[in-house]
């Protein structure tokens, strides 16, 4: 399977987001990623369930939601990785640049969030009530978006580790506000970032699945 590999720059707000955005030949649909709290588009996690998502046919589009400056100011402070609104403004304008992009306007949409980034694709989910049409959580906060919850309608997949005890109880609050189809998955053994062996591409199929059957 061929895939074209670029690239992009978003104009978000007064910033410049950049991102890789990967598109394997036939795709119909495109997932961008939100990563979590001090993390971005090198996250080897999401780096690795891009890939699966890519073999299986799905575009993805991995974006920095902080600008370099901010990137910088936030490994040094912490400034920016719980600020939801700001993070889920940039992914609202990656999803804009998505829909008019050539390459990628005629694709269906989804998003893949992890810790802090579920949260803002939660947010934008609600701003995108027709265009996102599924979302998955890996590891995610979406109590930190509990205002938001109940005007989402894509369908939810949230995955947990079993061992990341208190984000399980987080979820499963966070499940009651949920009014969308939605399903919270445990992954036995797993901690919060999936380090054990086997645990992370477990994350990717399930994933893959989940977005094969409500992207479709």
């Amino acid at each position: 399977m061929s895939l074209k590999e670029n690239l992009v720059r978003i104009a978000a707000g007064k910033g410049i987001i950049e991102g890789n955005l990967a598109v394997p030949e036939g795709a119909k649909c495109v997932v961008l990623f939100a990563h979590g709290s001090g993390s971005g588009r090198y996250s080897p996690r999401n780096q690795y369930v891009a890939k699966m998502l890519n073999r299986a046919g799905i575009a993805t589009l991995l974006i920095d939601l902080l600008a370099k400056k901010e990137e910088t100011e936030d490994m040094q402070t912490g400034e920016f990785r719980f600020d939801i609104d700001l993070l889920s403004e940039r992914l609202i304008a990656a999803t804009q640049w998505t829909k008019k992009n050539p390459s990628t306007k005629n694709l269906c949409l989804g998003y893949f969030g992890a810790s802090t980034g579920a949260a803002a694709a939660l947010r934008a989910a609600a701003d995108f009530p027709n265009d996102i049409k599924a979302v998955v959580s890996r590891g995610g906060r979406p109590d930190l978006a509990m205002d938001y919850l109940s005007k989402v309608r894509a369908p939810i997949l949230l995955l947990v580790g079993e061992k990341d005890t208190v984000v399980l109880e987080l979820n499963k609050e966070a499940m009651k506000k949920l009014l969308s189809e939605k399903k919270l998955e445990i992954i036995p053994g797993a901690s919060h970032l999936f380090e054990e062996p086997g645990k992370l591409e477990e994350v990717a199929s399930r994933s893959i699945d989940w977005f094969r059957a409500k992207l479709s």
